[in-house]
């Protein structure tokens, strides 16, 4: 059994997949970061609904970044402090991966974008390539007018549109510039597709994924200026 946890920003999501199927999930908002008191109570929340207890963990995954300083700080500690005492295997997945793996093959490219504050994002763009979306891009930091001026042909966008992003969007559009703009469902982080992604790279042993070894990526952001 395998659990997924994701912090990096102020949504957090967690998930249980044994491998076969996804066993539970959730999701929500947590305003003013308060991972640091929801995060433990809510596995444990999890873990007890889907009848799961910690010695039934054989793998944990968790959100790499980027994302909130605060965020990931709090979900990796915590993590990589339930595998390392248990000496279980922890698969570092990168946020604009997991949107990116969430969402369904699209004409043109897709954009995975998360909240930066002060009006910024951290940006990903993808492409589809042998049946899943790669990224043509190490995450970059910009404004919504930097990433719609980038945009070069058809693309989607998915992840955290905001008010202002959502206008700045719908104001392109109207000028022409090729881009759509995800389902809200679509645009959700969530943990389950975390958890798949993670079971691919255990079966394929592309290491042995010791805790010891994950380091969260961070990106400047309202908490790390």
């Amino acid at each position: 059994m395998l659990l997924a946890i994701d912090t990096a920003t102020n949504i957090s999501t967690l998930a249980l997949h044994d491998g076969h199927a996804l066993v539970g999930e959730e999701a929500w908002r947590s305003p003013g970061n308060s991972h640091a008191t929801e995060l433990a109570p809510s596995i444990q929340h999890l873990l007890g609904r889907c009848g799961v207890g910690v010695p039934d963990l054989t793998a944990l995954a968790v959100c790499s970044g980027p994302g909130s300083y605060t965020g990931l700080r709090i979900g990796v500690a915590l993590a990589k402090g339930i595998a390392s005492a248990r000496k279980l295997p922890l698969v570092g997945v990168a946020s604009l991966d997991i949107l990116a793996y969430g969402h369904p093959q699209v004409p043109g490219g897709l954009v995975t974008v998360i909240q930066a504050g002060r009006g910024r994002v951290i940006a990903g763009a993808y492409q589809w390539r042998k049946g899943r979306w790669k990224a043509r891009n190490e995450p970059l930091l910009m404004t919504w007018d930097t990433l719609i001026a980038t945009i070069d042909g058809p693309a989607t966008i998915t992840g955290e549109i905001d008010h202002d992003g959502h206008a700045a969007l719908i104001a392109a559009q109207g000028e022409g510039v090729p881009v759509t703009i995800a389902s809200a469902a679509h645009r959700l982080r969530r943990a389950g597709f975390m958890a798949e992604e993670a079971w691919t790279r255990l079966r394929g042993h592309e290491t042995d994924f010791p805790a010891a070894r994950l380091v969260p990526a961070y990106i400047k952001t309202k908490d790390l200026p």
